[in-house]
């Protein structure tokens, strides 16, 4: 089945009752049984319930993994993934990557013994040296947030193969319409629902995809235990969302690079990140790993300045300054003061996001309207 049918039906069965083409939102907390520990394979909402049922399994289909799990948001998600470890554990993860992953890793999971470190995976060979008999997890972002680096995940994957550590891979950014981390060797993949699976700015919610089912099962033990589920409506909201996933993803794609070449030509601008442009440093891994580029775009001003990222932002009108992302419409964020603040400055400044730094999400409106309306920003 290509991606384009598993969007729609991958994972997906007609309600057996009615026959309803779209699964219903069950809102129910609990199950009734025939007799005690007999029942339909549902006994309470938190261990299972068929609408987030249907959404775990449209994830596993379009992950290609063995299972999906459907949590409350992304970190909920992440927090899964970290309870797979024990004390004295060592993770090493990608050092530009999400400000609240950052900040879970730091101020909640540090204190429980586990080792963090994080580096830059632009040459996955560096990486050997780091890896001790303590690492369990290697945490990958691609592309990273906000500054838009790859990392080879085949040769990660490849670099740890017959190893006891597990590579997870927080595919937000490229959505499984781009990228298929598990095609490249990882065991878990992680996104952050709320933003291009759901597609409309109107949930929170996270997913995880085991690459087999012992993994999978570990994970929702885990899931059931702590309790970090998704309700049946907002299951509901995101399955609707991955129906129109490719669509979306091509159009944010298409806009995201005439945007980014826009950027690239304008003489107010420094540094425009985004792996779809030649000039992007690892522009050639782009072409092997991902399908398109996507809809993130990152850019600096040549000027340097913190007041003029802060202008430009405060005068856009089609884009909304606001944090998240993936959404149909179009945004844009200062990650310095916005979405990565929960990371210490003199760290932001060692990895280059600077207090210029602009994020945008390009959205699927009309790529003329969107180029217009940054041009009247730059301008005013």
């Amino acid at each position: 089945m290509n991606f384009n049918t598993k969007v729609i039906h991958g994972g997906q069965h007609h309600e057996s009752a009615t026959g309803s083409v779209n699964v219903p939102v069950f809102l129910t907390s609990t199950f009734a049984q025939k007799s005690p520990g007999i029942h339909s394979g549902y006994e309470y909402s938190r261990a299972a319930n068929p609408t987030r049922q249907a959404l775990e399994d449209s994830l596993a289909s379009i992950e290609n993994g063995a299972r999906g799990l459907a949590f409350g948001s992304g970190l909920a998600a992440i927090d899964c993934v970290l309870k797979l470890l024990n004390p004295g554990d060592e993770v090493i993860s990608v050092d530009d990557l999400y400000g609240g992953s950052y900040r879970m890793f730091v101020r909640l999971f540090e204190k429980y013994q586990l080792k963090f470190t994080f580096v830059n995976f632009d040459d996955v060979s560096k990486i050997e040296s780091l890896i001790t008999d303590k690492t369990k997890l290697i945490w990958l972002e691609t592309p990273t947030n906000p500054l838009m680096k790859l990392v080879d995940i085949k040769a990660v994957t490849e670099l740890v193969k017959g190893k006891d550590i597990l590579v997870a891979v927080d595919n937000t950014f490229a959505s499984p319409y781009i990228q298929n981390p598990i095609d490249l060797g990882a065991d878990i993949v992680m996104h952050s629902a709320t933003k291009y699976l759901g597609g409309h700015s109107d949930v929170i919610a996270g997913a995880l995809i085991a690459k087999d089912a012992e993994l999978g099962e570990k994970l929702h033990f885990i899931q059931f235990a702590s309790g970090g589920i998704l309700g049946p409506h907002d299951s509901y909201l995101v399955l609707r969302g991955i129906k129109t996933l490719a669509l979306r993803m091509q159009r944010h794609s298409d806009n995201g690079l005439e945007i980014a070449k826009y950027l690239e030509n304008h003489p107010a601008v420094d540094q425009v990140f985004y792996p779809g442009l030649k000039s992007h440093p690892q522009h050639d891994l782009a072409l092997r790993q991902m399908r398109e580029s996507g809809g993130m775009v990152s850019f600096t001003f040549k000027s340097g300045k913190k007041e003029d990222a802060i202008s430009f932002l405060e005068k856009l009108k089609v884009f909304t300054l606001a944090e998240s992302l993936g959404g149909v419409e179009s945004l844009a964020n200062h990650p310095a003061l916005m979405t990565h603040a929960s990371i210490p400055a003199e760290k932001r400044a060692e990895l280059g996001i600077t207090d210029d730094l602009v994020r945008l999400s390009v959205g699927i409106e009309d790529k003329d309207d969107l180029i217009a309306d940054l041009e009247k920003a730059f301008k005013s």
